[in-house]
């Protein structure tokens, strides 16, 4: 069935936004679904609309920050991920993150037409009830320490419950169905570890800025989760 070219645009643009780095034609035209020709006039639709995509054939294209979707081009099954999204956040977060959550959904549902206003209203896609431990720790800060850079020095409690004092390089927070971990680099032991927020049982957030770029030290962070689904939770410390 031949697809709206509005909606091939659209999927055209969704597939930019997932790249941070110039992707070759090829690969956005076997993404879309389209041949190589018609990605090249796409792409050249996009620009003459305001599209702020650079590049040329053969060498790459990337979207520029800052080009904004009309609100009423979010699909239905889009509407339904938001709404799921956030009520997942409302369940799982932190009550600052969580209200963040609701207060951007209704941002998103103010600028909404009626009709998909009520799609969000009505949505039957619910979350199971809470169970987490409860954390010690101000998971705001945390993450307020992830965004800025910033040294963490911690008093943490082991599943023996030994005590050590750690100085940390926060670059990730994992949040899983019974507890959160906070994924750094640990100057005491050299490496990456995993420290779960109800261990944690004080912490300082210091002006100092880690060596190192968080992009750089977010690289091991598949790995982190996939560690941390095999062992059920529990810290490698």
């Amino acid at each position: 069935m031949p697809v709206a070219r509005s909606e091939r645009l659209l999927t055209l643009l969704q597939t930019l936004r997932r790249y941070r780095r110039p992707v070759t034609g090829t690969v956005l035209a076997q993404e879309t679904g389209v041949s190589l020709r018609t990605l090249y006039r796409d792409i050249a639709s996009l620009q003459a609309q305001g599209a702020m995509i650079e590049g040329e054939a053969g060498i790459g294209y990337v979207l520029k920050p800052g080009f904004m979707l009309p609100p009423m081009m979010f699909s239905e099954e889009e509407l339904e991920a938001l709404v799921l999204g956030s009520r997942w956040v409302a369940r799982a977060a932190e009550p600052r993150l969580a209200g963040a959550g609701a207060d951007a959904l209704a941002k998103i549902a103010a600028v909404l037409p009626a009709d998909m206003r009520e799609m969000i209203d009505s949505a039957a896609l619910f979350v199971g009830p809470k169970r987490r431990d409860e954390d010690k720790a101000d998971v705001s800060a945390i993450r307020k320490a992830i965004r800025l850079e910033r040294i963490l020095e911690l008093h943490y409690g082991d599943e023996q419950g030994r005590i050590s004092r750690r100085r940390v390089w926060p670059f990730g927070l994992g949040y899983y169905e019974h507890v959160r971990v906070l994924m750094a680099w640990c100057e005491l032991r050299q490496d990456f570890r995993h420290f779960r927020t109800d261990r944690i049982i004080d912490m300082a957030l210091h002006e100092v800025r880690y060596p190192r770029r968080r992009t750089l030290l977010s690289v091991p962070i598949h790995y982190s989760a996939a560690c941390l689904r095999t062992r059920k939770g529990r810290c490698s410390i």
